[in-house]
C-alpha cells in the first residue's frame, strides 16, 4: 500500500498546503456577499469570511417585528450559504492543484 510513497516529497505538499490556505484567506477577506429578501426590504451583506458586515432594512418594516425577524432571519441565512459556497469552490479549485505532486 505504502511502498510507492516518495515521503521525502511530504514537506513539500505540507508548505504547498500551506500557501494555497494562505492564498484561500487572503482571497476571502477580498470578498463580499449580499442577500435580499422581502423584495428587497431587508439586505444583509457578509464578508468572504462570513462575518456579517452591514444590514439594511427599510423603514416600512419598522412597524411588523414579525415580518422582520422573518426577512432578516431568511437574507442571513442566504448571504451565509453564498458564504460557504464560495469557501468550498476557492478550496476546491486551490486543494485541486495538489494533485500534481506524485507522493
Amino acid at each position: 500500500m505504502f511502498e510507492n510513497l516518495d515521503f521525502s516529497k511530504m514537506g513539500e505538499l505540507l508548505n504547498k498546503v500551506q500557501e494555497k490556505a494562505k492564498a484561500m484567506e487572503l482571497e476571502l477577506d477580498k470578498k463580499e456577499f449580499s442577500a435580499k429578501s422581502g423584495a428587497g426590504l431587508v439586505k444583509v451583506s457578509a464578508n468572504g469570511k462570513g462575518e456579517i458586515i452591514d444590514v439594511s432594512i427599510d423603514d416600512s418594516l419598522l412597524e411588523d417585528k414579525e415580518s422582520l425577524q422573518i426577512l432578516l432571519i431568511a437574507a442571513i441565512n442566504d448571504v451565509l450559504a453564498m458564504v460557504a459556497q464560495n469557501k468550498n469552490s476557492i478550496a476546491s479549485d486551490m486543494l485541486g492543484g495538489l494533485g500534481e505532486l506524485k507522493i
